[in-house]
């Protein structure tokens, strides 16, 4: 890698900032919850037919045949003391999300996961499948065609398998048969909750709503709630909601590093910033080679052969060898595009940002996943 000397020459020639940037907005309903307004999980057990031949084998997966037999009898088949060996028949998890305020004969999305030893779902029907809340009561029925994204491509001696073939969806594939009773509009005060507490934003809300309705409707609690007292508001507490939802609010955002060490992705955060600190970067490369001497013994000996191993181990180091200095007005943002230019690896930049953070030069938070 080149030395970093020519990167903080350029650096140091690069303003700040020429101009004032101008804050960006969102609407208020992209940044809050409301209190009491949110989904309920769902789940269910159900059989899965229609597979060709990747189905849940009877050995390893008995509750597939005990499912599968209890089903039939319902329907009016009796296969008491048959012995069954199904091949395309699967036994899965069903979950779905109910949404607020959702009434009977609406359609939600499900999601379908193998629990036995399948190896793909990929042309399965659902078959008609309770779907119960916390309370043991069924809220609703799926059925459907399942749609798999994962792919398994199995030969003589090979096998490909990309994704995950052994879950699926089925859109739009439960039924809503019971409603969640509440009476939003008979309320008389409401909580919004920020997604991402924080003082600031929750105090530029509360002054927003107040500006925007001339009066002290809304009060912030704590970093994260926002209480609203309708009181004295004429409007129903739905149409109320309507009314401020869409209201432009400035978002406070803490000073973050990203690092993905799977993916080698670095998010920065606007607000990171760097304090005047030396770096220097390199890199150790190990080169290990093995070429094992066989010794033989003498012509009509009783001696054994054997093998000797030989190992030859080359340690060289290659980047830059020379000491940066970063002074204290050169942002993160521009270290990064300084060492993108000199083509240094996402890893190479991981490395150099937690020795930063290390040393006390980065002033934000740093998340590692």
């Amino acid at each position: 890698m080149k030395t970093l000397i020519w990167l903080i020459a350029t650096l140091a020639v690069i303003p700040l900032a020429c101009a004032p940037t101008a804050l960006a907005q969102t609407r208020i309903r992209d940044v809050v919850n409301v209190e009491g307004v949110r989904q309920n999980d769902l789940v269910g057990y159900g059989i899965v037919v229609g597979l060709n031949g990747t189905g849940d084998s009877v050995r390893n997966s008995p509750f597939t045949e005990d499912s599968l037999t209890h089903m039939l009898e319902r329907l009016g088949v009796n296969v008491q003391g048959e012995e069954i060996k199904p091949k395309n028949v699967a036994a899965v998890l069903v979950t779905a999300s109910l949404p607020a305020f959702a009434r009977n004969g609406s359609s939600i999305d499900v999601s379908v996961s193998s629990i036995g030893d399948a190896s793909n779902l990929e042309g399965g029907t659902l078959i008609l499948t309770p779907l119960k809340g916390a309370d043991n009561e069924v809220y609703a029925v799926a059925q459907g065609s399942i749609i798999v994204s994962g792919i398994d491509v199995k030969a003589e001696a090979s096998r490909e398998t990309r994704g995950t073939p052994t879950g699926g969806t089925v859109p739009n594939g439960a039924r809503i048969e019971r409603e969640i009773n509440y009476d939003f509009n008979e309320r008389s005060q409401i909580t919004l909750a920020l997604r991402s507490p924080d003082f600031t934003t929750a105090a530029r809300i509360e002054d927003t709503i107040n500006a925007s309705l001339k009066a002290p409707v809304a009060s912030m609690r704590d970093s994260g709630t926002i209480e609203l007292d309708l009181r004295g508001i004429s409007e129903s507490p739905s149409r109320f909601l309507a009314s401020i939802e869409n209201l432009p609010v400035i978002v406070s955002n803490p000073a973050r590093i990203v690092i993905d060490e799977k993916s080698g992705t670095i998010v920065l955060g606007e607000d990171v910033t760097i304090s005047k600190v030396a770096i220097a970067q390199g890199n150790i490369s190990i080169k290990v080679t093995e070429y094992p001497v066989a010794s033989q013994p003498n012509p009509f000996s009783d001696g054994e052969t054997i093998v000797l191993p030989r190992s030859d181990i080359q340690i060289t180091e290659t980047g830059s060898r020379n000491i940066a200095m970063l002074e204290s007005n050169v942002s993160l943002s521009q270290l990064i595009k300084g060492l993108n230019a000199l083509g240094v690896s996402p890893q190479e930049m991981a490395d150099i940002i937690r020795s930063m953070k290390t040393a006390g030069a980065i002033h934000a938070e740093l998340v590692i996943r």
